[in-house]
């Protein structure tokens, strides 16, 4: 069995940067740092973060840069995946990404809230999860070719 499955919450490290595919479909970038808490061997308390690159196509990049401002917190459910391009010099280069496929918008105030205070900001409401469009077994199978990205599309 094998299993491609990334879940993250986190804030935006950037504003969503948006573009269109030759193909017209709405692709959607930004950063996310996320963060873990752990005890040293010295017994001090640290903070360790990570930065994730995040690419959202179609709907779901409407929404996120619609919705979505440096410090927003959200959800990401997606998959990873590697390209590789060569640069100008003729380099070989890699990056992996994590592709969006549900993403929960965290509270509206949840930018603005300073870190020291966000363990006691009051809790949200219930937000709504955003899914990708999931069509049924004869439109998938009519529009397979239709909905295929290439990636040499992708214009960065």
């Amino acid at each position: 069995m094998n299993l491609n499955k990334v879940i993250l919450v986190g804030r935006l490290t950037q504003d969503p940067q948006s573009k269109s595919l030759p193909s017209g479909q709405a692709l959607t970038t930004f950063g996310l740092a996320t963060g873990r808490y752990f005890v040293d061997k010295s017994g001090q308390k640290q903070q360790q973060t990570e930065f994730h690159n995040i690419v959202l196509f179609g709907r779901l990049a409407e929404i996120a840069s619609q919705y979505l401002t440096k410090g927003s917190l959200v959800l990401i459910e997606g998959r990873l995946q590697t390209r590789s391009w060569q640069d100008q010099s003729g380099n070989k280069r890699f990056r992996t990404e994590v592709v969006a496929e549900r993403i929960q918008l965290g509270p509206k105030s949840a930018g603005k809230v300073a870190p020291s205070q966000e363990e006691k900001a009051a809790p949200a409401e219930e937000i709504p999860v955003i899914e990708e469009d999931k069509p049924s077994a004869t439109e998938a199978s009519e529009d397979k070719d239709q909905d295929e990205i290439d990636i040499s599309q992708i214009p960065f």
